[in-house]
């Protein structure tokens, strides 16, 4: 069983369909029991890296991921969930990542080249090491 952890941020549904069409069993939760006994975890994400790492405070799940990482559960971050694994994020300079991988998130810089979905340059970010 894939979990996909449900912590009011965006694309879930799209990541939940993914994995049925690929044949697995998809749950999304954010039950502490049920994340810990799937076989994979999935922290997908949309939105600012402030308030979705407050959401992951509100309903108690950074223990939970961080228990997930250390029984080395197969664990995917997608997007602003993949963001979430870093120290910190210039997007929310007052707000503190999981620390699980060293470094910090920042703007990709404006150097006039196309980036794919460019409509959103000012979402598009990247990682650096500390």
């Amino acid at each position: 069983m894939v979990a996909i952890i449900d912590y009011d941020a965006g694309n879930v549904k799209s990541v939940e369909k993914a994995i049925e069409y690929l044949g697995y069993e998809a749950v999304l939760t954010r039950d502490k029991a049920t994340i810990l006994s799937a076989d994979h975890v999935i922290l997908p994400g949309v939105g600012n890296f402030g308030s979705c790492m407050q959401h992951l405070v509100e309903y108690g799940l950074v223990d939970v991921i961080k228990e997930i990482v250390d029984k080395k559960t197969p664990f995917l971050g997608i997007c602003v969930g993949l963001q979430l694994l870093f120290d910190s994020s210039e997007e929310s300079p007052e707000a503190k990542g999981l620390s699980l991988l060293p470094g910090r998130v920042i703007r990709i810089p404006d150097k006039g080249l196309k980036v794919p979905n460019s409509s959103i340059i000012e979402k598009e970010f990247f990682i650096v090491p500390k």
